[in-house]
């Protein structure tokens, strides 16, 4: 059946129905969407979309994989190896709360979650080419920075985390659990800047040789 489908991929219709099948997934879930309400919104027949794909389950799928095969660059995207550690996690901050507050990302987010039963494999690449890529990622970008003696960390994945968590504060869990509900910019601008402030006023070198001058001072007096 496999081989079949991805035979019949080939077909100008393909994309089309793909995109339908998208739209519909995203905005109704897996239950939610059905074979006619695909065909409509992809324009096309019920017997040109079995043509591709034999039942809803195989298209689910198949939209999830096209999507999650966009993670692996959105997540490269986030690190920047030659520049210094504020201004990297500056631009690195900037991008992943737009990300988190990307109605697309939302949607996508919120599906696979609600689907993790369901597709647990699925759910387990997405967090794999998303999520955990991203944490990698930014964890390489850290070790380089400890090494080069430019912030002071002990557990770099949990840093790397932690970094990641405060880029969503007062953000992600409202956009996850309120559909509908949009950011203010000034909310996201606030988020990304307080982000790289705690994370350096915990990691960055200066910042705490700079914490650590009037203990100093007070031990001598």
């Amino acid at each position: 059946m496999t081989t079949c489908i991805l035979q019949k991929r080939r077909g100008r219709k393909y994309d089309q129905v793909l995109q339908g099948a998208r739209d519909v997934f995203l905005r109704d879930g897996y239950d939610g969407a059905n074979v006619d309400e695909i065909a409509r919104v992809a324009a096309v027949s019920k017997a040109t979309l079995y043509n591709y794909f034999p039942d809803k389950r195989l298209l689910f799928l198949e939209v999830a994989r096209q999507e999650f095969s966009q993670q692996p660059e959105a997540a490269g995207c986030i690190v920047q190896p030659d520049l210094a550690p504020r201004a990297m996690l500056e631009l690195a901050a900037g991008r992943i709360v737009a990300t988190c507050t990307a109605p697309l990302s939302v949607a996508i987010f919120r599906l696979c979650i609600s689907e993790a039963e369901r597709f647990p494999d699925l759910a387990r690449d997405f967090y794999e080419q998303g999520p955990l890529m991203a944490q990698n990622m930014l964890s390489g970008y850290l070790e380089q920075a400890v090494a080069r003696r430019e912030l002071v960390i002990d557990d770099i994945p949990l840093a790397a985390n932690q970094f990641l968590e405060l880029c969503k504060a007062g953000i992600f869990a409202r956009q996850m659990l309120c559909p509908g509900t949009e950011i203010d910019p000034d909310l996201a601008d606030k988020v990304a800047h307080e982000a790289v402030e705690t994370f350096l006023a915990r990691y960055g070198k200066e910042d705490r040789e700079q914490a650590a001058v009037p203990a100093s001072r007070t031990a001598a007096e």
